[in-house]
């Protein structure tokens, strides 16, 4: 078995002890847009490694995009229910890739899945859950919330609620979140904080209204960052002024 990564870093505090970093299945395709790309997870793996080195406990949800949408299914005539689980299982594939990356760098990580598979995952317990972060573990969480028609951000909300994370992670391609489209609009302004309730009053596309709502009614802010500039997670963590803050305190 790979060694554990030591607990604590004495050069930095982190701000969160207990986070849910929310992965889109699209970001571990990298470029090639489709599937999974091995120096994509690996890159994903050592950014989570310096906060887990921290000290701060991380929770990590993520999406199946990469290989199956739901939606997309749907859209020509597949039963929307089907399609939904098909996903969630693409979802449990990439869960597995990241786990396979992750203690290739000595993180105990531990899979859990909202559909039993006992051969694979351990199923969804909330308190065996939150004994494993306890303990320094890594807990992906798979399978979404487990039924059709949610989606993997309302999951990684709702494992934030139950869990009692300090905050929520949402690592996208983009800075943060803007007052319009920046691909549209060359003169989108980056917004550094925003409330849940302006989110969902504007309809800005930071995660879908299910999830929003359940963040503003369990007090749960929301960091929007690009993953793809290295620390950011890292810095996320450690309250530095990185992406745009949804609710919660003004960093500083």
């Amino acid at each position: 078995m790979p060694g554990r990564v030591a607990a604590g870093d004495a050069r930095a505090t982190p701000r969160y002890g207990r986070v849910v970093l929310k992965l889109s299945g699209e970001a571990l395709a990298g470029k090639q847009g489709f599937g999974i790309d091995p120096a994509v997870v690996d890159y994903v793996a050592r950014e989570v490694r310096e906060v887990v080195a921290l000290g701060t406990q991380m929770a990590i949800v993520v999406g199946g995009g990469n290989l199956w949408r739901g939606l997309a299914g749907s859209s020509r005539g597949m039963d929307r229910a089907t399609a939904d689980y098909m996903g969630m299982l693409a979802t449990v594939i990439n869960a597995l890739a990241l786990q396979d990356a992750l203690e290739k760098h000595g993180v105990d990580t531990r899979v859990q899945t909202a559909i039993e598979m006992r051969a694979l995952a351990e199923p969804y317990i909330r308190r065996r859950a939150i004994r494993h972060l306890e303990k320094g573990r890594v807990v992906i969480f798979a399978a979404g919330t487990g039924n059709p028609f949610f989606s993997t951000d309302t999951a990684a909300a709702l494992r934030a609620a139950e869990i009692e994370a300090e905050v929520m992670l949402k690592a996208t391609k983009e800075s943060g979140v803007y007052d319009s489209d920046p691909r549209l609009n060359p003169a989108a302004r980056r917004l550094e904080r925003i409330e849940h309730l302006e989110i969902l009053k504007q309809g800005l596309r930071v995660m879908d209204s299910t999830a929003t709502s359940l963040c503003m009614e369990n007090d749960i802010p929301i960091i929007v960052f690009d993953l793809n500039v290295p620390g950011n997670i890292k810095r996320a963590v450690l309250g530095e002024n990185v992406g745009t803050l949804v609710g919660g305190q003004t960093r500083g």
